[in-house]
């Protein structure tokens, strides 16, 4: 039990600004086996931002509130998903041979391809929560916040199931966590996503619309795992961040496709 508690602070360290024990310590091999809790990270991230909605909408205007809540994910992850959205955007964009694209991912300047990609997928989310405020009760949403949170980290957990880290430098902050994902840790993984939905079904949503938006999300994942194995011939940490992002943003629209 312990060393399962020091892989998930492992996990919680490098994916969020939440302070652990000294004791976690920081190993690359550590990091490595903590995959398994990226979903569960997901659902503490998911949390803290339901918080911050159900909180911020008491005193404010639910504009407001989901502005806040987003906002509230961001802070918590030191933008570290954003960052990679950004960086993926511009190598895909920007980049038409594999070093090429590499290189300009690599850059830590932003570029018109990040900048749009970041506005288009913030506003999306900002637009679909809104709409998700609107059609149902805070709590309700608040349970679509963890459910998604959680089920786009599984999302980028599978890439690491399928395809290999590509980079062959040392540099790359992502390098330690972006290798290939066991099949037990991934079954760890894939569960916490199932009981991430499971906390949708219990918060009263249809079965139709839970398994439309995980399925949104995973169409999603299909579709730029295969950008990425046909451009690249695998990923790297930004693109990690991408599926997260955007595989976070299918399950939103999924989800309002069908209520």
């Amino acid at each position: 039990m312990l060393r399962e508690l020091r892989l998930f602070l492992t996990a919680v360290q490098f994916f969020t600004r939440i302070p652990v024990p000294a004791w976690v310590g920081h190993f690359a091999q550590q990091l490595d086996q903590a995959a398994r809790y990226f979903p569960l990270v997901g659902i503490c991230v998911g949390a803290l931002s339901a918080a911050a909605l159900y909180m911020s909408a008491q005193l404010l205007p639910l504009s407001l509130a989901v502005g806040l809540s987003i906002a509230a994910s961001i802070l918590v992850t030191g933008a570290f998903h954003e960052d990679g959205l950004s960086d993926f955007a511009d190598g895909m964009g920007g980049g038409y041979t594999k070093e090429k694209t590499l290189a300009i991912m690599k850059d830590s300047h932003v570029g018109t391809f990040g900048v749009i990609a970041l506005i288009l997928v913030l506003l999306l989310k900002y637009y679909a929560l809104l709409a998700l405020c609107g059609a149902h009760l805070l709590p309700f949403v608040a349970a679509v916040l963890i459910a998604a949170h959680s089920v786009s980290r599984l999302m980028a957990a599978s890439v690491m199931l399928t395809q290999h880290y590509i980079r062959d430098d040392d540099s790359a902050r992502a390098k330690p966590a972006a290798q290939q994902i066991s099949p037990a840790s991934f079954a760890i993984a894939l569960l916490t996503g199932i009981a991430a939905l499971g906390f949708l079904f219990v918060a009263g949503a249809h079965i139709v619309a839970i398994l439309t938006a995980a399925g949104a999300a995973f169409l999603m994942r299909m579709y730029l795992a295969w950008r990425l194995k046909k451009r690249l011939g695998g990923y790297t940490g930004d693109c990690l961040g991408a599926v997260q992002q955007l595989s976070e943003l299918a399950f939103y629209m999924g989800f309002l496709a069908v209520i």
